[in-house]
């Protein structure tokens, strides 16, 4: 059984799962994933899609529909156990479903660790108890759990080997249908529908602003795939924003754009190792930001910056990300070749801090060793 969540989850998930198959292809994956993770063939019970939500309100709202797909694999690892949980990030629902199948007999592997040494480090000790093994992707993980006595393996982040990008930015512009001679600015709205709801108004906001300040300016949006176009169609009727739409080779995007407006999460990461300069919005709904205000630890939200540790991309968070403030930094990026430049040269250089490449395959092979193990959970 393998769950994943949310869409970079579903990535994760799927690089993982073909990684597997190469080294024993009579295995068999069920669970929870999206488009990704079903051509890569896994049986879904649920769609990632349904349950990807961030916040307090956000689950409450979602609460019946991430509550039936918690109890469909509680019933399968109860009635008919597989002999591998693997759980990728997404800890609300995850960590319990390990408490679940703790009882039920089933080892546990957790790739893609809940943020600990973010917030709810008490999660920590849930994690001692439940899981059999943590496969952790940043470095400075490794000894928090070792502290706690967890067996962990630092595998390495799984974005450095699906992030490769050969095309020049003209080159890659040009294979979406762009005009290579004209700056392009990419939208990067996110994963999840309320963060649609929430972000994307004063995205394309900004977006007419810069309109008007270079008017030949031209923009593109990935779609994600826990989103349907549908999604975001209503938000751009009524604007004069005209962007081409994707859902392919988003690194190769990526590529192509001179500036980037995106949210936190994952594809901040992505951006970082392409190398492309952007700027991160971030917009919670209100109880769920002061009470996110209370308890998080560290002083960054976009993962280039949390890994180097300090300020390399301007990070603008609820009020702050307004339509004049993000309108703002990309113009900044644009018209200062020096502010550009830097920027891009500390993205690139976080390559060299997340180890080398080679984490699903690594992460493949613990799975076969907990399968083959005939010792008990821990």
């Amino acid at each position: 059984m393998i769950v994943a969540g949310e869409a970079s989850g579903d990535i994760y998930g799927a690089d993982l799962v073909q990684k597997a198959f190469s080294l024993d292809p009579g295995l068999d994956f069920f669970g929870i994933g999206g488009s990704r993770m079903r051509e890569a063939g896994v049986t879904t019970l649920v769609d990632s899609a349904e349950i990807a939500v961030m916040g307090l309100i956000e689950v409450f709202q979602h609460f019946g529909v991430i509550s039936a797909a918690f109890l469909t694999l509680k019933k399968f690892l109860h009635e008919d156990p597989p002999e591998l949980l693997i759980l990728i990030d997404y800890p609300g629902f995850n960590l319990r479903l390990a408490k679940v199948a703790k009882k039920a007999g089933v080892k546990v592997l957790y790739y893609i660790s809940p943020k600990v040494w973010a917030w709810k480090a008490g999660r920590i000790n849930k994690i001692a108890a439940t899981v059999s093994k943590m496969a952790v992707i940043f470095p400075f993980e490794l000894p928090l759990y070792e502290k706690a006595g967890v067996p962990v393996s630092f595998v390495g982040h799984p974005m450095l080997d699906l992030v490769d990008v050969t095309m020049k930015r003209e080159e890659a512009a040009a294979s979406f249908g762009l005009d290579p001679s004209r700056e392009t600015v990419g939208l990067f709205p996110g994963s999840r529908k309320s963060e649609i709801e929430r972000i994307l108004p004063a995205i394309l906001a900004a977006a007419e602003l810069l309109q008007k300040r270079f008017p030949d300016l031209q923009f593109v949006i990935p779609l994600a795939s826990t989103l349907t176009e549908e999604d975001i169609r209503p938000h751009l009727d009524g604007t004069c924003i005209v962007p081409i739409i994707t859902t392919q080779r988003i690194h190769d995007l990526v590529r192509g754009c001179d500036a980037i407006i995106s949210v936190s999460g994952t594809v901040t990461l992505e951006i970082a190792l392409v190398g492309t300069p952007m700027v991160i919005v971030y917009k919670l709904a209100p109880l769920t930001y002061h009470v996110a205000k209370r308890v998080v630890k560290i002083k960054h939200i976009g993962l280039c910056n949390i890994v180097a540790g300090h300020s390399i991309v301007k990070e603008l968070v609820q009020d702050q990300a307004n339509p004049e403030a993000i309108a703002d930094e990309i113009t900044m990026i644009l018209s200062n070749e020096t502010y550009r430049a830097t920027m891009n040269d500390e993205l690139l250089s976080i390559r060299t801090k997340l180890g080398g490449g080679g984490a699903a395959l690594r992460t493949a092979s613990l799975a076969l060793d907990l399968i083959n193990s005939k010792q008990d959970m821990v």
